[in-house]
């Protein structure tokens, strides 16, 4: 029995990536991997993110698009599959909204979000550049620690984007940085390189060298809710400001409609008050008189 618990706890340990160099001694060795698909429907904009995303995370591994939109739970086998312990998914809905979710496979938690204001690198066209395959710093606003469903954003944000130290296909060193910021209850995705002050630019009272230049992509996650489980599961929070895109759109068009509504009864009441206005005919009028 000691024998089977034995083996049972290497393979857990194996899995987490604990590594035991002695019987004492056990080291963490980061084993994350990312597995990058979408759905069916996708278009120009969002592939190209999609693939923005890819060469940010040299520790991901993309896959062929799936065909299911309810079955979500495909994903956990496939991203077992692929040796991949993360997941983000591309979900788009009548070929214009496009939903984001964030998994830690296969148990969760996950996160869906609205992805709005989508830029990418070949559309931003910006002077700034950085190796394919280089380690990034991730950077986080402050307001991450102010409440508890911020605190798990972050974290699982820590593991799906940041790179391990023993990915294959890294490059030896950093040159660009990620940064997470929340405003008006978004999370505002930015990504910089960082590169140094030309000589005549820089000031006496400089104590760096060292400046930021955005490179793109860019976008903004609107979060949605957050479950315990993989794509599913109970829902620990929910955003109760959150407006689905159908509804935003029949907002705007009823807006319309009223307007024209108001307009055409404006018309209408035009032409009563001028049937009301009209003056009686007068006996003495040409018309009557020579009759």
């Amino acid at each position: 029995m000691a024998t089977v618990f034995k083996q049972q706890k290497s393979k857990q340990d194996k899995a987490e990536g604990v590594v035991a160099h002695t019987s004492e001694e056990k080291v963490f060795k980061n084993k994350q991997r990312v597995l990058l698909l979408s759905s069916r429907g996708i278009n120009s904009r969002h592939r190209h993110l999609l693939t923005d995303l890819e060469n940010l995370l040299p520790h991901g591994k993309k896959d062929a698009k799936l065909d299911s939109k309810s079955k979500l739970y495909i994903i956990n086998e496939l991203a077992d599959l692929n040796n991949c312990n993360n997941c983000v998914f591309f979900e788009v809905r009548k070929r214009q909204d496009l939903y984001m979710w964030i998994s830690k496979t296969p148990n969760g938690p996950s996160m869906k979000f609205h992805i709005q204001n989508i830029h990418t690198m070949e559309e931003l066209k910006m002077t700034g550049n950085c190796l394919k395959g280089s380690r990034h710093i991730l950077s986080f606003d402050k307001n991450f620690e102010s409440s508890p469903h911020w605190q798990l954003m972050k974290e699982l944000f820590t593991q799906v984007f940041g790179i391990p130290k023993t990915s294959r296909r890294i490059k030896p060193f950093i040159d660009h940085v990620i940064s997470f910021s929340i405003v008006d209850n978004r999370v505002w995705f930015r990504n910089y390189q960082i590169t140094e002050k030309p000589l005549e630019h820089r000031s006496a009272t400089d104590t760096t060298d060292l400046t930021l230049v955005e490179i793109g992509p860019r976008f903004v996650m609107n979060p949605i809710r957050t479950f315990d489980g993989s794509f599913g599961g109970q829902t620990a929070f929910e955003n109760p400001e959150f407006v689905s895109p159908n509804v935003a759109r029949s907002n705007i068009k009823n807006a319309k409609a009223g307007r024209y509504k108001s307009r055409m009864d404006a018309i209408a009441q035009k032409d009563e008050r001028l049937k009301e206005a009209e003056m009686p005919e007068d006996p003495l009028e040409e018309k009557n008189v020579f009759a």
